[in-house]
């Protein structure tokens, strides 16, 4: 049986048990015994809590937390407790959507072909058309 990469943290955030739990990206990686994705360091949106963002996600989300306070100049974050001994719940917050397990362990589409399936019927390309081509004399007089 193989480990999830994330199935450290996981197993981390749940026996810490804590409210809250601030971390570095750097102890996220000692946790998880790898390298984060570049997109981590690069993209806040890599830290949202939508459990189809990635294996990372998933992971936070089922031991009970969410991400937040997410620095990413500073590279740290604080994971908080999402159910109802969390802070979320304190402050009257109704929290982060109830993740379904089921769900969460289904395959998911790739990125391309949920952009494709998005896409579908938007644009036309008639066949021979060449995409690389310029439509501007202007354009590609400026070059």
């Amino acid at each position: 049986m193989t480990i999830p990469k994330y199935g450290p943290l996981e197993v981390h955030l749940r026996e810490c048990g804590m409210p809250e739990v601030a971390l570095a990206f750097s102890g996220i990686e000692e946790i998880i015994g790898a390298k984060l994705p570049p997109s981590a360091y690069k993209h806040r949106a890599w830290w949202s809590n939508n459990p189809s963002n990635s294996a990372g996600t998933r992971a936070w989300l089922k031991a009970g937390y969410i991400s937040a306070d997410v620095d990413m100049t500073g590279r740290k974050l604080v994971f908080r407790k999402s159910g109802p001994d969390g802070p979320l719940s304190d402050a009257g917050d109704a929290g982060p959507p109830t993740v379904d397990p089921e769900a969460a362990e289904m395959p998911r589409q790739s990125i391309a072909a949920r952009i494709a399936d998005a896409l579908k019927g938007t644009v036309t390309v008639k066949p021979g058309t060449d995409l690389t081509e310029p439509v501007d004399v202007e354009w590609d007089a400026a070059r």
